[in-house]
């Protein structure tokens, strides 16, 4: 079953779906296998419009069901696969993607986060390059015209005001994060990989030009997919915010989008032996009654990583909680709680029994 929930394109534009895209190229190949990313985001060709994120001629945008929490930025998606490839189906890990594809993910925040898709200020791109050896990731920081974006290696503090949801003014730092720390989230088994090009996080609904459909149905329909079973043996996790969804079900489905790309085995932090996988079903490997391999400023002085009924008492609520850099997880990627996050998390385990 399909549980994502239909997702509109985030930016007031809409975009054509693959089938639709015309056969004219844009996009510079070689300057995804190049050795050297280009100095520019705009040199790599991938959007038709750079400051709109309007997508060139086969760049497709993507939307995934739960996504990684970012101190509530609004991330604009796209995939870009050769002309002629395919991406392979695996029913469990990211998809492998042929050489000379390349996703790209811009951060962006409105002026007013209770207005979404207004007044936007593009922060900061990501891309990954599937190379002939590998991916290979970088960072790109939009200049204040907004006009382009520059590759960054050491990384950068930027500072960022908005208006948050409860309509008080918001200001915090936002952090480019530098090529090493890349890894620090990509990497699994010792090589960089994608995080949300997973099955389970792209069977759902997305608004094209032409109309709402599946996004693994068109990228199937579209030659950009190859080796998936029939769509009813697709995996799905659901938006995590869907209220119709059981507790247990969202709050597992935030743990592995958040916390498993290091969470699990082939994982930066298998050795703790904590597994946050969607399809993990061990309670030891979730934590439930499992006692952390070390003690810490992290572990609160907590014996347990979580304690059936009591989310105080568990390491891992109180690590989500905070936002003490060293003890707060995900470690990378936030300064600012995810409240939401926390109090799905407390609601889970507190009805443990």
């Amino acid at each position: 079953m399909n549980t994502g929930k239909c997702k509109a394109w985030a930016l007031s534009w809409v975009i054509a779906t693959l089938s639709a895209v015309p056969s004219a190229r844009a996009v510079d190949q070689a300057a995804i296998v190049g050795e050297q990313a280009p100095a520019k985001l705009s040199e790599f060709g991938f959007f038709a419009d750079l400051r709109a994120q309007l997508p060139a001629d086969g760049v497709l945008p993507f939307s995934v069901n739960t996504p990684l929490f970012s101190d509530h930025a609004e991330k604009y998606r796209f995939v870009f696969v050769p002309e002629g490839m395919a991406a392979v189906y695996d029913a469990r890990e990211a998809f492998q993607f042929p050489a000379g594809s390349a996703l790209i993910k811009t951060f962006a925040y409105p002026a007013d986060l209770r207005t979404p898709g207004e007044d936007i200020r593009l922060v900061e791109t990501r891309v990954l390059l599937k190379r002939s050896d590998g991916w290979d990731a970088w960072a790109y920081l939009w200049n204040a015209e907004q006009t382009d974006a520059r590759r960054l290696v050491a990384g950068k503090k930027i500072a960022v005001g908005t208006i948050g949801h409860d309509g008080a003014p918001l200001s915090f730092i936002y952090t480019v994060p530098n090529k090493n720390q890349c890894k620090g989230c990509h990497e699994l088994n010792g090589a960089i990989t994608p995080i949300g090009l997973k099955a389970r996080n792209l069977n759902g609904d997305l608004i094209y030009a032409t109309g709402t459909a599946n996004q693994l149905e068109t990228w199937v329909a579209g030659g950009m997919l190859e080796g998936a079973p029939a769509s009813g043996e697709w995996p799905a996790v659901p938006n995590w915010l869907d209220a119709d969804v059981p507790v247990e079900t969202r709050s597992r489905a935030w743990l592995d989008v958040n916390c498993a790309h290091c969470h699990r085995a082939g994982g930066p932090a298998s050795n703790t032996g904590l597994y946050l996988t969607w399809s993990e079903h061990d309670p030891i490997k979730l934590g439930i009654g499992k006692r952390p391999v070390a003690a810490g400023r992290g572990s609160f002085g907590l014996e347990f990583d979580i304690v059936a009924g009591s989310a105080d008492q568990s390491i891992l609520f109180r690590r989500v909680e905070s936002v003490e850099p060293g003890i707060m997880m995900p470690e990378l990627g936030r300064t600012l709680p995810d409240h939401r996050a926390v109090g799905l998390l407390s609601e889970w385990i507190e009805a443990m029994r």
